[in-house]
Order: structure tokens, then sequence, then C-alpha cells
């Protein structure tokens, strides 16, 4: 059986950061990001020609742990995407992913732009801490 491949998603209410990576290689590469008007049109596309075993999106939080409103978006969009893909969904917490992805940004021009390096980050921080997993409920 072959090690499960992840796409990770740092889903925002304009654009969303994807990234993909392998449980074997345990390392996450940016990918792109996208408006998310499109994204759930174009999620099962996404994760079919990623070979996707596996979504993991990304939990936004306050540093205390509390909820947001952008939790409750978060979480609401994920529940009407559950039943368009046929993958598990996984929560990782983001916190300071998009301040580690802008610190990660190099100064000169990039081709990937902060949405997919924090969604790079989410999908790293899945792969490093398997045992902090939570299915999307």
């Amino acid at each position: 059986m072959k090690p499960p491949e992840v796409v990770g998603l740092d889903v925002g209410k304009v654009r969303t950061g994807l990234a993909r990576g392998s449980m074997a290689a345990k390392l996450a590469e940016p990918m792109y990001s996208i408006p998310t008007a499109e994204l759930t049109a174009r999620l099962k596309q996404i994760i079919a020609k990623s070979r996707a075993d596996i979504l993991v999106v990304g939990l936004p939080r306050n540093l205390d742990g509390r909820d947001t409103q952008q939790t409750t978006w978060t979480r609401a969009w994920v529940n009407g995407i559950k039943k368009l893909v046929e993958v598990p969904i996984y929560w990782q917490d983001e916190a300071l992913t998009t301040h580690q992805a802008n610190s990660q940004q190099p100064k000169a021009k990039s081709l990937v732009d902060e949405h997919a390096l924090a969604a790079a980050t989410i999908l790293q921080d899945f792969l490093d801490s398997r045992e902090d997993l939570w299915v999307a409920t």
C-alpha cells in the first residue's frame, strides 16, 4: 500500500492557497493560490490531479485557541464541500502560518505567493505532527 498523498489548503474568503505533500517524504510543497469562489468547482479536479488521498484544511483561531469569525466561516465552508470530495478532510491549526509564510518569502519577487506558502506551512505542520490530527466535523 502506497503512503498517502495530501493536499493542503489555506482557505480565505477571497483567495485560497494550495500545497501538496506525501506522507512518505513528509515534505510539503507550495503549489499556487486561486480565488476561493472558484475553489469549490475545481476541488475535485485538484484532488484528482494531485492523486490526493487526504485533504488538510487550516483552521484559523486566536492565539489563545478560541474561535474567531474566520473559524466559523471556514468550518461552514468545509461542511459545504464534504459531499463533493471523496477523501477524508483533516483540520490543522494554522496559528501564525501567514506570518511564517511571509517570513519565508524572499525579498525578491517570488513565483509562489503567500497563500500557497501558508498552505505549505499548514501541510508541513500536519505531516510533522500526525498525533495531533482531528477529522473535520
